[in-house]
């Protein structure tokens, strides 16, 4: 149920990014869905990286999904402070660059269509992040593209599952 939680709020957060980068939501706005995202996924990490019942696999589910918390408490700091964004461009690299082996072995593995789909997810985030790279970092000129595709991922990899979890349609 953690698992749904997190990625309906993940959805939620990139969707509404997306409409931020395409001029449809204010710089100050937008600020409040990134620290309750990142606020909330961090918890959920801490949750099961310390819980009692904590082992091996959700310390590293933890240690992935903390990507996502960072990046998004990142995105707040810098609409908060007015910074540039290239510290979170290079994040990005490193978030896109680790998201690889975690889609090849979560697909190499993949039991089940839920494997599939996540290993799928992953691999797409991998070049969401990429995006946010070349965007903020290299500042290539791919802000509406990164924005549809931050949108588009925001339905297919995290709300539209996350609700189904929620709703006990999957899992």
């Amino acid at each position: 149920m953690l698992l749904g939680l997190s990625l309906f709020y993940v959805g939620a957060v990139l969707i509404l990014n997306g409409l931020w980068m395409l001029g449809r939501i204010g710089d100050r706005e937008i600020t409040i869905i990134n620290l309750f995202t990142g606020g909330l996924t961090l918890l959920v990490c801490l949750r099961l990286a310390l819980g009692a019942d904590a082992d091996a696999a959700s310390i590293r589910g933890a240690a992935f999904s903390l990507l996502f918390s960072f990046t998004y408490l990142w995105v707040a700091w810098n609409r908060l402070s007015g910074t540039d964004g290239r510290g979170l461009g290079w994040f990005s690299l490193f978030v896109a660059i680790t998201a690889v082996p975690i889609a090849a072995d979560t697909l190499r593995a993949a039991a089940s269509t839920w494997d599939w789909w996540l290993g799928l997810s992953w691999a797409a985030w991998a070049v969401l992040w990429l995006m946010f790279f070349l965007l903020l970092a290299l500042h290539k000129p791919i802000a509406r593209a990164t924005a549809w595709m931050a949108i588009v991922q925001g339905v297919g990899t995290a709300w539209l599952p996350g609700y189904l979890l929620l709703t006990g349609t999957l899992g």
